[in-house]
């Protein structure tokens, strides 16, 4: 079996790739920390991609891998990852706006506890997006959806400001849109689950390509501190999670794709992968970085806060690793 990406998928991620580097450099998530509208040309440029929300997973992944590698703060993950394709999988009439780039929507379900499962609350908290797009879908305990335009919604402070999470009240006059399967819905969750996982190699693989940078350029005692055996080892050690985990990754979305009964074991898999990637990239980046990784001035932090923020959504490193015991055992 060949594992290696298309040509169609390596030109997507190309161009994926060639434009994020245009259009988002680090002045663009600073500027976005002060107002959140910096980031709407950003947007703009990228909403004909949100198709890839209803196609082959491993196509999504090599974009948001791409998004990730950059912490893009746009909507895109709300839009194309979680909202279209709970229209497509209800097959509600206003997903051609939505691909179309004409509308925009997210999604909320977790309740109190954090965890995306149905449930009877109506105060939904860790919403993506909830103020920048124009209707949330609820998904209320029995699987069915209401559209609501413009609900109550409060901001939740994160340690990620490229993505706006809210608590949003649901008991509010709305649209139906029908009733979700939770087979249907863990689909879909499943789906977005991977999805963040690969947003997240992307910036794990940003952390430690700075890292190995620094590591070159920054002398002490007259050589690069790379040359010290110490960081050469963390060095290694970041690059191995990287690695483990983009394979995770699209082992994952490849499963998913083929409906293999694997798949949901390897969800998991995924998302612990990329958690650990992460964290360990943030953590052994800023060490080797030293002072000047602790200061705002330095770009290092913007993408420290996208890790670590991208690891506690959708269920954390040892959530998932909860789920895979619960599997296995």
């Amino acid at each position: 079996m060949n594992f290696a990406l298309t040509e169609d998928q390596e030109l997507l991620r190309d161009t994926a790739t060639q434009l994020l580097a245009d259009r988002c450099p680090p002045s663009l998530l600073r500027a976005h920390t002060e107002d959140i509208a910096a980031a709407d040309d950003l947007w703009d440029q990228i909403r004909d991609f949100v198709p890839l929300g209803i196609g082959p997973l491993v196509d999504l992944c090599v974009f948001t891998e791409a998004l990730g590698r950059v912490a893009a703060p746009v909507p895109f993950f709300a839009v194309a990852c979680l909202y279209a394709p709970l229209l497509n999988a209800v097959g509600e009439d206003d997903l051609d706006a939505v691909l179309d780039g004409d509308a925009t929507g997210t999604v909320a379900l977790a309740g109190a506890d954090g965890v995306w499962h149905p449930n009877a609350e109506t105060r939904k908290t860790f919403v993506p997006d909830a103020l920048a797009v124009d209707l949330v879908a609820a998904i209320s305990a029995d699987g069915s959806i209401t559209l609501l335009a413009s609900p109550p919604a409060q901001r939740i402070e994160t340690v990620d400001t490229t993505r706006c999470l809210y608590d949003v009240e649901t008991a509010v006059p709305g649209t139906a849109a029908g009733v979700i399967s939770r087979s249907a819905l863990d689909d879909v969750i499943a789906r977005a689950t991977v999805a963040l996982a690969a947003e997240m190699v992307g910036t794990a693989r940003r952390l430690f390509d700075m890292t190995l940078a620094y590591a070159k350029e920054r002398v002490q005692f007259n050589v690069p501190i790379g040359s010290f055996q110490a960081v050469q080892h963390k060095l290694a050690d970041m690059s191995l999670d990287v690695e483990r985990a983009w394979s995770a990754v699209y082992y994952a979305a490849m499963a998913m794709d083929l409906g293999d009964d694997d798949r949901f074991r390897a969800v998991h898999v995924a998302k612990a992968a990329a958690g650990e990637a992460a964290k360990r990239n943030a953590k052994d980046g800023i060490q080797i970085h030293g002072g000047i990784g602790f200061t705002m001035e330095h770009d290092l932090h913007l993408f420290l806060r996208r890790a670590f923020g991208a690891e506690a959504l959708l269920g954390t490193t040892n959530w998932h690793h909860d789920r895979l015991a619960d599997l296995l055992i």
